[in-house]
């Protein structure tokens, strides 16, 4: 199994885009073969944070998620509105 934590930080004003995208990613990435878990959390503390964790079963069901429509979509959307930082471990 892969996991991935992302953490993004939001441009100014630009949070309430980029967690709309996130929500739609999160759904979509959700019905996809090989996903085990996929979330997406706001930070509590500290304002225009968001981290998405993410369980895939393989490699293979990993670079389908990054090729889909979904994700190619939403996750243009997200980099446009603030900066994305991604920690991957092998389960």
């Amino acid at each position: 199994m892969i996991r991935l934590n992302c953490f993004f930080q939001a441009k100014e004003g630009r949070f309430e885009e980029a967690l709309a995208a996130a929500k739609d990613l999160t759904a979509a990435s959700l019905e996809q073969d090989g996903c085990i878990a996929y979330d997406v959390f706001a930070s509590a503390t500290r304002p225009g944070i968001l981290l998405f964790c993410e369980t895939w079963r393989d490699e293979a069901a990993l670079a389908d998620h990054s090729a889909s429509e979904p994700f190619v979509r939403n996750v243009a959307v997200i980099n446009d509105c603030g900066e994305m930082k991604i920690e991957k471990f092998q389960m």
